[in-house]
């Protein structure tokens, strides 16, 4: 994987190729699907379609405008299902499901990581006389992994018994919009950023996440919460303050890295926030899953068909049988990767799967740093340190909270919200 040359971050070779440029239009290309739809669904509840409308268009339309508007009394009902504790398994079986979960998800991950690193920094078809080609379309990336995704929940849904769907489709759409632009800010930072720096900003998304579950859900945090983030933002702060690269990076890379994973971090934090209040329906993790990547493939191969880029990828796949696996293995991964995440989740709960993920971050940058060569200072490991001991501390705070909490009466808070 790490064969290929090494392109340095600079400036693209043409206006064409900047990356706030094809932010545009991609957003213009998703925006040529999102306004007519949005003035459909005012047409349709101007009407009040939902006691008017007949015909064989009716079950459609009022799936995707109105659903049932059922929602569940509490949140947490929708959002999981409830964790397979039987009592008659044995501490063997438990282990072994344990060791399951966790390589399934450190496999599928790092694998994902280190093969987003080599599409996005190195050519293809390199030879002595031909330095090759690099792969610039982020977009088709987005593509490929939001199809497999779609097919794999969906082939799920129908396979296995799932709770009785209401929300209206179209409420999907916005929680695709801003995964879609979060997952193309991932992949064009790696064109001006190290691996390893995309991943600290990974781990300080908690901040923002914080922020804005703020502003869109009215949430309330405990103090330990605002002390982990601060503990992580000073670590990441160290880490990148102190990182010595070995090449000259122009001022104007480096702020296009600082912007796009700013871009990510803004993007993912609506998301997830976004889905959180979307399941005050009832539905499961695959149902969530199959909803968003259906919009997810409508808005990229829209936009994709409207540039001419579905073309122009294809035959760069055509061209370089490399590329081609590399692109279905990174969808595999992450396809894979998002049913360990409910299945983990499901056997143990979301601290045992934090633990998980946070461990697979610090294996990533140690990965991405023996397989490319990225060099990190004393200061640098040590700010990576207090970031993933705050995350630690992180896990190990909240599952102190839910014990304390299930011991006190009804009624008794356990600890003053700040």
């Amino acid at each position: 994987m790490a064969t290929g040359e090494e392109i340095a971050p600079a400036l693209q070779d043409t206006w064409g190729d900047f990356w706030l440029f094809r932010f545009f239009v991609n957003a213009a290309g998703y925006a040529s699907i999102v306004v007519p739809g949005f003035l459909l669904i005012q047409y349709f509840k101007r009407r009040n379609y939902l006691e008017t409308g007949r015909g064989i268009c009716f079950p459609v339309i009022k799936s995707c405008v109105f659903g049932s508007e059922v929602k569940s009394v509490h949140q947490d009902d929708g959002s999981l299902p409830p964790r397979a504790e039987p009592p008659e398994s044995s501490t063997a079986r438990q282990v072994f499901k344990l060791f399951f979960c966790a390589a399934g998800l450190q496999a599928s991950y790092l694998t994902w990581g280190v093969l987003q690193e080599r599409v996005m920094t190195r050519t293809y078809g390199a030879t002595e006389a031909d330095p090759g080609e690099k792969f610039k379309d982020s977009q088709f990336l987005v593509f490929m992994n939001r199809i497999l995704a779609f097919t794999v929940a969906g082939l799920y849904c129908a396979l296995t018994k799932q709770p009785r769907h209401g929300a209206p489709m179209y409420k999907y759409s916005f929680a695709s919009l801003s995964n879609i632009l979060s997952s193309w800010c991932q992949y064009e930072a790696l064109k001006y950023i190290s691996f390893p720096t995309q991943v600290l900003a990974k781990a300080s998304k908690v901040i923002p996440v914080m922020m804005m579950g703020k502003l869109v859900s009215r949430k309330s945090y405990e103090y330990w919460e605002y002390l982990t983030a601060a503990l992580i933002s000073v670590g990441v702060s160290m880490f990148l303050l102190s990182s010595a690269p070995n090449r000259t990076v122009s001022t104007v890379t480096t702020f296009s890295g600082i912007v796009l994973l700013a871009g990510y971090i803004i993007f993912d934090s609506f998301t997830s926030n976004w889905q959180d209040a979307l399941f005050t329906y009832k539905m499961s993790p695959v149902q969530m899953m199959f909803g968003v990547n259906v919009f997810s493939c409508l808005f990229t191969v829209g936009s994709l068909v409207e540039q001419g880029a579905l073309l122009e990828s294809l035959h760069f796949m055509a061209r370089h049988s490399e590329f081609t696996a590399h692109a279905v293995l990174l969808s595999v991964c992450s396809a894979c990767g998002q049913l360990f995440i409910f299945y983990t989740i499901n056997q143990f709960g979301a601290a045992v799967f934090t633990i998980i993920m946070t461990l697979r971050q610090a294996f990533a940058i140690l990965l991405s740093c023996l397989i490319y060569g990225h060099t990190v200072t004393v200061v640098g490991g040590l700010g990576i340190a207090v970031v993933f001991m705050a995350l630690f501390l992180r896990v190990y705070a909240r599952s102190r909270m839910k014990k304390r909490s299930k011991k006190l009466p009804l009624g008794e808070t356990p600890v003053q919200k700040v």
